[in-house]
């Protein structure tokens, strides 16, 4: 698996994705939900260099003009809920593409610190060679990717996947690239090196979907 890491390169994003970390910022969930949206817009501008292009004549007021431009059918599938803003901002770049959506959550069967990761709902069009984007804003033990990649085996086989995350944990990226095809590509804004006893990521940023949309009741 190929890794792309945003923030080895000096830019905006590290800014945005500060601000997401910042505890005196990110309780403004708006604000916390924009940036999250602008570092989907940045990685997928990034991941949108690797596509497939052809050359297409444009008819201009003036006459014609020949642009490259992206041939591969598209799907993005994000990771509900907290995967929405994420989602958003690769559609505003890929605004053609078509769209899923898997929900994946974290289950404690025994009350304590072990899990499980639990697909539940899913609602995708046929991914039968087409390229498919996977976007999860926090990557932390890779099991929510390993688990919804099953999930959506029903659907077809791809021609291509990449997936997207804000953080990613060292411990796993190293799973995804273990469990995933060698030809997929991840795309990271930045990258932590620890997972608490919980498996969450530290220093992370916390529950990304309860900063975006509120708290949940657990079940």
């Amino acid at each position: 698996m190929k890794l792309n890491h945003l923030l080895d390169e000096n830019s905006i994003a590290g800014k945005f994705i500060g601000e997401l970390r910042d505890t005196g910022v990110q309780t403004d969930r708006m604000r916390f939900r924009r940036n999250i949206e602008r570092v989907g817009e940045i990685l997928g501008y990034e991941l949108s260099k690797t596509l497939n292009f052809s050359a297409e004549k444009i008819k201009t007021p003036l006459g014609h003009s020949e642009l490259q431009i992206p041939q591969d059918e598209v799907v993005i599938c994000s990771i509900l809920r907290a995967g929405l803003p994420l989602h958003n901002g690769l559609l505003n770049y890929f605004d053609d593409a078509e769209n899923s959506f898997i929900s994946a959550y974290r289950h404690h069967p025994n009350q304590d610190e072990h899990f499980e990761i639990v697909v539940e709902y899913l609602a995708s069009p046929s991914l039968e060679g087409k390229t498919l984007i996977l976007a999860d804003p926090m990557m932390a033990t890779g099991g929510s990717f390993v688990n919804v990649m099953k999930a959506l085996e029903k659907m077809g086989k791809p021609k291509k996947v990449h997936l997207v995350s804000v953080i990613a944990a060292r411990e796993g990226i190293e799973k995804v690239a273990k469990e995933f095809p060698e030809d997929s590509t991840l795309w990271v804004g930045t990258i932590d090196e620890e997972l608490d006893e919980r498996g969450y990521i530290v220093p992370g940023l916390g529950d990304a979907g309860d900063l975006c949309y509120g708290g949940k009741l657990q079940h």
